[in-house]
């Protein structure tokens, strides 16, 4: 057994109440969602769920281990993290202010989003989450917890667990993404303040690209 039932239903819960805690998954969802619709905040959060994969795999394989037993691996991965953070709240914070009223903003939110744009926006996400090393710290610190002991194989307890982790994150991100969207069209403050959103998005990225510089790697 890889897991005991009543365990399966806390592990379930735990993974519930950490995909709500903001930080910058949710802020890039939210964000996307607010100012291009509830369709480019589903796929921010389809993005994020993909670099989460990432991170499930490679901790299976031994490079979340590597990660936290090799200060020059957590390092390299650390600075790369943060600099796209840092690139990203950058551009975010610089970009140019959008025209137009709020029924045009709403008419341009009905609008399907280009092919492009989304491919653009999921692969941010996924990046956004592939470049972080906490994320797959995260995991390799939180789902042995849930294995049962007597597992034989651990590899494939893990990477199921992870899977699971990362399927009942897709309807809280889908919920982000939907209340982000719902928001942009009823409140007109939101609509006639959304060139700000960039900004302040910009800014929060920038400090969690700082944060991330300033992480030291956890010694166990």
């Amino acid at each position: 057994m890889i897991i005991e039932p009543q365990q399966l239903l806390v592990f379930i819960a735990a993974g519930w109440l950490l995909n709500l805690t903001p930080g910058p998954d949710v802020l890039y969802i939210v964000t996307h969602a607010l100012r291009s619709g509830a369709r480019a905040g589903l796929v921010a959060g389809l993005g994020i769920t993909a670099g989460c994969f990432v991170h499930v795999f490679a901790a299976a394989v031994g490079v979340g281990a590597l990660l936290a037993a090799s200060a020059t691996a957590f390092t390299v991965l650390k600075w790369v993290g943060a600099a796209y953070l840092l690139w990203m709240g950058v551009r975010m914070l610089f970009s140019r202010a959008g025209g137009g009223n709020g029924a045009a903003m709403a008419a341009a939110q009905s609008a399907p989003p280009a092919a492009a744009s989304l491919r653009s926006v999921f692969l941010g996400g996924f990046w956004t989450n592939v470049l972080n090393p906490k994320v797959a710290l995260f995991f390799l610190a939180f789902v042995p917890q849930f294995i049962a002991p007597g597992t034989d194989n651990k590899a494939l307890a893990f990477v199921l667990l992870g899977v699971l982790f990362n399927v009942n994150a897709i309807p809280v991100n889908a919920g982000w993404a939907l209340a982000a969207s719902w928001m942009a069209r009823r409140a007109t403050v939101i609509q006639r303040g959304l060139h700000w959103l960039d900004r302040v998005a910009g800014a929060m990225f920038i400090g969690f690209g700082l944060k991330l510089a300033l992480t030291d790697r956890p010694v166990s």
